[in-house]
């Protein structure tokens, strides 16, 4: 039933995605998102079914199934159907024992009560130790522990899950203790409708209690709590009795629901979780990455408008050969710049690869934008980015053959095959090492078998053909005819300056693309690794574009200085140049495990690096191939305008 009614959601989520578009036409200042399901209506009474999710740590980064602590179970424990992303993402869905009921307040419900053995007591200390924190959902909202902070502008912050536990010290002794909690105070926030009288949940928070709690006579299912019992008018509001975790000793579950009217609407319920204190920061991001674009821009106009259009001008009036020859720069090189490079093969894979990244994180980017990519629809993004990037399979394939035959290649099938299985070759070797670390900690992030087996089909089944039928189409398609004829014998190259040096120039090349990302890079890594929401797509769009300007001007200015300097091989310069800024990502990514991180575990942090090792590998890709097309075509326009015989 539940994933016949989860389908029936998603098509009406579909139906009304044309006529959200419509009204986002008709209303451009306003903005929307599609969340995950529809809105549930509830009426008075209802059941609502809470669940359990994973088990997360931001010291390990290693998830674990709710259940393989042990907590209360219901009769039977039944898994949620889950997509691609979740799966991927390590969630692990399922029901749980707690019964709640609509507008029914519940006060010191006993859930369970269990004893612990020496296993169970290690079992809780571990996970204590290493910060785990309980996630629960409710009507597709994540449970949160609301947390006053008064240096903020919003008085109230929210943290995703509780933590399970907390160390501490009874006065006067300094051994350290652990601690559980054991009582939950759980408050459902509901908006209603005034013309139906039904209700829609628009919060779901907790407060976590560790209470020793009390009981007269021998336990029984039916035995009266002394320390919460709502007849003597005893609740928990504070955990000043708080439950030790010791063997041989007792943990009783217990929990309280309260419920609140809210004026917040149900399309606005995720706001409070997504709202951002530091806008400014943000703005100060955009604002630094504009000056590094301007900058720029300023200087590739002056190239274009001044020095290349008095160059060209002269170079045009030239009357003799010898006059010609008494030339420097540029124009001297225009019987080799067009001239192959070495391993044009690789070249061609890599830009192909490139193009299946660009067309990947533009779509993606824009469905986020619009809201199609809400943390509401759990697991959307990296579903959605998994399916677009098979589908631009059919550019990959089709950028690579054509470059490949611009190169006067013939054998357009080994280069579709290599760009169809090199870099998910490399990422896919990556990621199954990694995976079996993760398998072999007993983590609920492990991919199952019958995920890697999709992920296969993905690539084998849908990228492969797709990138194969691109490569055919790319390789038929007539050739780019060079602007001018290459000579040939190859010229010599002069001795460069130092600051001309390939290395030099490269490293140099990647700093200012990587300048105008790293303050959002900062959000980013902070939502993946420290169990934040980040819905900044907005913001993320505007850095994304200024990216793709800032990778192409820097590759067109140092460009222009390396045929000045009459070096002609520029093709694996320039996608190196912009994609340089890889290095300085992956060097971000060291320095912010060393200061923001608290990853301990050598498991957690080889899975670090290797994903931020993957994330580099990427962005390398995306932004070689960026600076590439760019200089691609700044040279044709330059040499096209030359008039020589």
């Amino acid at each position: 039933m539940e994933s016949q009614s989860r389908s029936i959601h998603n098509k009406r989520s579909t139906a009304m995605i044309p006529a959200l578009l419509f009204l986002s036409l008709i209303h451009g200042v306003h903005c929307f998102y599609l969340p995950g399901v529809a809105p549930e209506d509830f009426q008075k009474g209802d059941p609502l079914k809470v669940k359990v999710n994973k088990l997360t740590s931001i010291k390990t980064q290693l998830p674990y199934s709710y259940y393989s602590l042990p907590f209360c179970t219901p009769e039977k424990i039944v898994d949620s159907a889950e997509n691609l992303g979740e799966v991927l993402r390590g969630d692990r869905i399922e029901n749980s024992p707690y019964a709640f009921t609509m507008q029914e307040p519940q006060l010191c419900t006993v859930l369970c009560r269990i004893m612990i053995d020496a296993k169970t007591a290690k079992q809780f200390k571990v996970k204590i130790d290493d910060e785990y924190r309980v996630n629960m959902i409710l009507d597709n909202l994540p449970l949160v522990v609301p947390i006053k902070r008064l240096d903020q502008a919003s008085n109230t912050v929210y943290q995703l899950g509780y933590h399970i536990g907390l160390k501490g010290q009874y006065a006067g002794n300094k051994e350290e203790k652990y601690f559980i909690h054991n009582h939950l105070a759980f408050t459902v926030k509901y908006h209603r409708d005034l013309r139906t009288g039904s209700s829609r949940i628009v919060g779901f928070e907790v407060k976590p209690y560790s209470v020793k709690h009390e009981y007269e006579g021998k336990w029984s299912e039916k035995t009266r709590l002394t320390t919460c019992d709502p007849h003597a008018k005893r609740t928990v509001v504070n955990s000043n009795t708080p439950l030790e975790v010791e063997v041989n000793k007792e943990i009783i579950f217990s929990y309280d629901v309260e419920y609140q009217e809210s004026d917040v609407k149900w399309a606005s319920r995720w706001d409070s979780y997504l709202l951002m204190s530091d806008d400014q920061i943000h703005w100060f991001s955009i604002v630094n990455s504009l000056m590094i674009v301007l900058f720029l821009t300023g200087m590739v106009a002056m190239i274009m408008l001044r020095t290349l259009y008095r160059d060209i001008s002269k170079y045009n009036e030239l009357e003799t050969q010898e006059e010609a020859l008494e030339e420097t720069g540029w124009k001297l090189v225009h019987g080799d710049v067009f001239r192959p490079p070495s391993n044009s093969d690789l070249l061609c894979v890599y830009v192909g690869t490139g193009v299946q990244f660009l067309g990947m994180v533009l779509v993606t980017m824009i469905f986020a934008v619009l809201g199609f990519l809400s943390p509401s629809n759990r697991g959307g993004l990296m579903t959605a980015m998994l399916l677009l990037w098979v589908s631009m399979g059919i550019f990959a394939g089709y950028a690579s053959t054509n470059l490949y035959k611009m190169f006067k290649g013939a054998e357009w099938k080994k280069i579709a095959a290599k760009t169809a299985f090199m870099f998910p070759a490399i990422v896919f070797v990556i990621f199954f090492v990694l995976n079996a670390l993760i398998w072999g900690q007993k983590s609920s992030g492990a991919v199952p078998f019958g995920t890697m087996f999709a992920l296969v089909f993905l690539w084998f089944g849908i990228s492969v053909p797709l990138v194969i039928v691109g490569g055919y189409v790319g390789f038929k398609k007539p050739a780019m005819e060079d602007p001018v004829k290459t000579n040939k014998i190859p010229r010599q190259i002069p001795e460069q300056a130092w600051y001309m040096n390939p290395i030099f120039s490269i490293l140099i090349g990647g700093i200012l693309p990587f300048g105008a990302v790293f303050i959002e890079l900062f959000f980013i890594l902070t939502s993946i690794w420290l169990n934040q929401f980040y819905y900044m797509f907005g913001f993320l769009f505007l850095v994304f574009i200024i990216l793709l300007i800032t990778c192409a001007e820097i590759t067109i200015v140092l460009c222009y200085f390396q045929l000045c300097s009459e070096d002609y091989k520029w093709w694996w310069r320039s996608y190196l140049t912009s994609g340089s800024s890889a290095l300085y990502l992956f060097l971000y990514a060291v320095f912010y495990f060393f200061t923001k991180l608290e990853i301990t575990k050598l498991v957690s942090g080889i899975l670090y690096f290797g994903y931020m090792l993957i994330a580099s590998y990427a962005f390398f890709v995306l932004t070689g191939t960026i600076g590439f097309y760019a200089c691609f075509c700044f040279t044709r326009l330059i040499y096209s305008s030359l008039k020589i015989d």
